[in-house]
């Protein structure tokens, strides 16, 4: 891509200041207790709280690789991007436990409903993953993107980006985070909604873009056949992945622990339920139009991955490649922000203190800066070794979330709706279930020399993997449960819904309104219109 005119460096420029006069502002509040520093004082809007939502879910490779998988192999992926009615379960369901229990972290909400070696197994699981695959994949993406957006080269990208995002992070706390978030969100949706439009312009409208894709690209339930995507096993693998990801993640949650209230943070669920309504059009979408004016002969693709890039470079004016660019980088710098805080909060609050159960509060924020700081050191460590790695393992990489959801969803989930669930069926569970994962990704990578029994359990559509692998998680919790003495009233009061006391639930309805109602419903419908439009019923038929 060409290089930026003056205009367009001067939007970039003033997106930095933008960013820097936040952060700024909330590196003068107060940040000497450990709710300050790592939840914002739990005193944030619903407004910042849907917005960060998002920010924190949408990385730059999720702008770039949503468009490059539709371009490919068209929209089948957007099952993943129509969660925006796991994110209201967010709110109404897992919320007011969340709130009423006061936790600052997920794994601590698991001791309290089990034990604490729940607890530690959940932070230590958690911490390996974020650094192994969120950090590393996001700086690696994100600094390539940037890389051939802006003309830098690959580590200096990285390098200023990182260290950047680190420092506000660190000076900052929760505060810096969650409203750089908001104006990020804002940037990233207004960018790639201007380039989704002036694509389909170019194009002839949407209906001259419905009809120059092929069918099977329009299908969102792709037939049974599928070698990567049968309907059967993305129908019902990617909620129980999103489940995981947007009910019980750190890296999510920690946003919605920031509220004000209840009331706040439920509100802000909603707002998020639509805010992700958007990626389908504006990352997706765009995917579809690159192929279109390609075959047109209105662009050239060199790849599946370049739709985006390219369509910027085609269709994007001077001036309004800078905000592409702007929210190429909001979407960077608020997913590293994200990764960062959590880090530093899970080894802060579930590790350190732990150890050490009378650090005074002033402490606790010094060693959450200096968490931080690890963290950014070992994002920066693991690059060579991302850059290095063979596309075969990146791609395992990025799939290791379908091994890892299934027993820590089944955990949560069934420890809300059911009481007689204990901590010996959970820890069963947890550790089970990451030994088989952590199998299956071991023999997949070897598959090749595997034969019997083996090679079918390597070769398993990771879906159906999946899903088997709740329903595994689930008979196992159950049966381990029962036969096992159970939990005391005492330890679950208050933690599941079975026994939240009458005064709770009370403070709970009159938390929300029929507007509250009414906005989630209409959610809910707007995807089960989307959903019929692009299956064979509709356009993919």
């Amino acid at each position: 891509m060409e290089m930026f005119s003056t205009i367009d460096w001067v939007v970039v420029f003033v997106y930095f200041l933008a960013i820097a006069g936040i952060a700024a502002w909330s590196m003068k509040k107060k940040k000497d207790t450990s709710q300050e520093y790592f939840l914002a004082g739990r005193n944030v809007g619903w407004f910042v709280v849907g917005a960060s939502i998002l920010a924190s879910n949408v990385g730059s490779e999720h702008v770039v690789g949503l468009s490059g998988t539709a371009a490919e192999s068209g929209l089948a992926m957007g099952h993943y991007e129509l969660h925006s009615w796991i994110v209201l379960l967010l709110g109404w369901v897992f919320i007011p436990f969340y709130i009423r229990s006061g936790v600052f972290t997920m794994p601590e909400f698991l001791e309290r409903r089990y034990n604490s070696s729940a607890r530690w197994f959940l932070s230590v699981v958690s911490l390996l993953s974020y650094v192994i695959t969120k950090v590393s994949v996001t700086v690696y993406a994100g600094a390539v993107v940037i890389a051939t957006f802006m003309g830098f080269d690959f580590w200096t990208s990285a390098i200023v980006l990182v260290v950047l995002t680190g420092i506000y992070t660190v000076l900052g706390g929760m505060r810096a985070v969650v409203y750089t978030e908001a104006l990020q969100a804002v940037l990233l949706i207004i960018g790639s909604l201007i380039l989704t439009l002036l694509g389909l312009s170019e194009l002839g409208g949407w209906d001259a873009m419905i009809a120059s894709a092929p069918k099977e690209k329009l299908n969102m339930f792709p037939p049974l056949s599928h070698p990567d995507f049968p309907w059967a096993g993305i129908l019902f693998a990617s909620p129980i992945v999103g489940i995981w990801y947007w009910c019980t993640d750190q890296y999510i949650v920690q946003r919605c622990l920031t509220a004000k209230n209840e009331t706040e943070a439920r509100r802000g669920t909603i707002f998020a339920a639509y805010l992700k309504l958007f990626p389908f059009f504006i990352f997706l979408i765009p995917g579809l139009i690159a192929t279109a004016l390609a075959a047109q002969g209105k662009i050239e693709l060199t790849s599946a991955d370049s739709a985006f890039p390219t369509l910027v470079k085609t269709l994007l004016p001077t001036g309004l490649k800078g905000l592409i660019a702007g929210g190429l980088l909001a979407a960077l710098m608020s997913s590293l922000a994200s990764v960062f805080n959590s880090c530093s909060t899970l080894f802060t609050m579930d590790i350190y203190k732990k150890i050490k159960p009378e650090t005074s509060e002033k402490n606790l924020v010094t060693v959450g800066r200096i968490a931080t700081g690890v963290v950014v050191v070992l994002g920066i460590l693991w690059i060579p070794v991302m850059s290095g790695i063979s596309g075969v393992l990146y791609q395992y990489l990025q799939s290791v979330q379908s091994y890892l959801a299934p027993p820590i969803a089944s955990v949560f989930l069934l420890g809300l709706f059911y009481k007689r669930i204990n901590s010996k069926g959970a820890m069963t569970v947890l550790v089970g279930g990451a030994i088989i994962g952590a199998l299956r990704i071991f023999l997949e990578l070897n598959k090749s020399s595997l034969t019997g029994f083996l090679y079918e359990f390597a070769n398993l559509n990771f879906l159906y993997f999946c899903i088997a692998l709740f329903v595994f998680s689930i008979v196992v919790l159950v049966g381990v449960s029962l036969l096992t003495e159970k939990p005391s009233e005492e330890q679950i009061k208050g933690l599941t819904f079975a026994t939240t006391v009458a005064e709770d639930r009370a403070i709970s309805r009159a938390s929300y309104n029929k507007t509250d109602i009414v906005l989630s419903v209409i959610v809910v419908v707007l995807i089960v219109m989307i959903f019929m439009y692009f299956s064979p019923l509709g356009v993919g038929g």
